[in-house]
Order: C-alpha cells, then structure tokens, then sequence
C-alpha cells in the first residue's frame, strides 16, 4: 500500500470520509456529529493520509492534536481520527500499516500519546487497538457519555526506545 500525505479535504480522503460515516450508519444508526475540519489535519499539529492500492484509494486516516485544553486529554496527546479501509481489501494488515504510520509521524511531530474513540459496535477495530498496545482511558469527546463509546490510548515512544 502506497501512503500519501493528502489532508483532509482532497477528494479521495472526501471519498472515504463519506464511506466511513455511512459504516457509522450501518453500525450505529447515525453519522458521527464530531466537529471534523480540514485544518485540523495540516501540519505540525497533525495529519490525514490515504493508501493506496494499484492506484485506487483503499484506506484513510489521520490524527490532530489535542492537548490539556480539552477535558480529559493532555498536552502532547493526538487525537487518531477516521481509521477505515474499504471492505474489499480488509484482511491484508492495512489498517495496522497505516495505523503504525500515523503513530510515527505523530511521535515526530512531538506528540506523546495517540487517543481515540470508538464504539462496541466497532469490534473489529477494538481488536486492532488493544493489539497495539492501546488501553482504557478516560472518555472524552462528544460521545463520552455514550455507553456504546470506548476510548483508548497509548503512549508513544520511538522504536527500540
């Protein structure tokens, strides 16, 4: 998979952004109302990426900062935002590049903690999280009270650091 640096507003991120909030609707019976703007995702204070497979776009995702100023996270943390890989090329360990990709170039640009948010109705991403190392936080975010909203995090550090 071919990973390129394309913010949040280029038409292929659109594309898949539009695919993963209808996979909301199908799992949750509604798109996700968080406030989700391009300059969140432009450099240093994060980033949003596509791959690509044979030319097509086939998965997204990205992270922005968050820090102390919102309830519940802390200077340093970033934010991982709109994971999703379309279903027809599920299985291969996408998700997993692409996840590993955004934690190195989140430790680079300084940030020290990845969070996120997602939901029981989200298994198979659950299980990618806690595979990597990703624990229980504090909920935050709009669906904090949501008991169908799970919130993970976990620290970053440099390889063999």
């Amino acid at each position: 998979m071919e990973l390129r640096i394309t913010g949040y507003d280029h038409p292929d991120a659109a594309l898949l952004t539009a695919e993963v909030q209808q996979e909301y609707v199908r799992r949750y019976g509604d798109v996700d109302l968080t406030e989700m703007r391009a300059d969140h995702f432009t450099a240093p204070d994060g980033v949003f990426v596509v791959g690509y497979l044979d030319g097509a776009p086939v998965a997204c995702g990205g992270w922005r900062a968050k820090d102390g100023s919102y309830p519940y996270l802390r200077d340093g943390d970033a934010e991982l935002k709109r994971m999703f890989v379309v279903p027809g090329a599920r299985g291969r360990g996408l998700s997993r590049a692409l996840l590993h990709h955004l934690e190195e170039v989140a430790l680079a640009a300084g940030r020290t903690r990845m969070v996120l948010e997602t939901g029981t109705e989200q298994p198979e991403a659950v299980a990618l999280y806690k595979s990597e190392g990703y624990l229980p936080i504090t909920k935050f975010g709009i669906y904090r009270d949501h008991p169908q909203s799970i919130c993970l995090g976990k620290e970053l550090v440099a390889v063999g650091g």
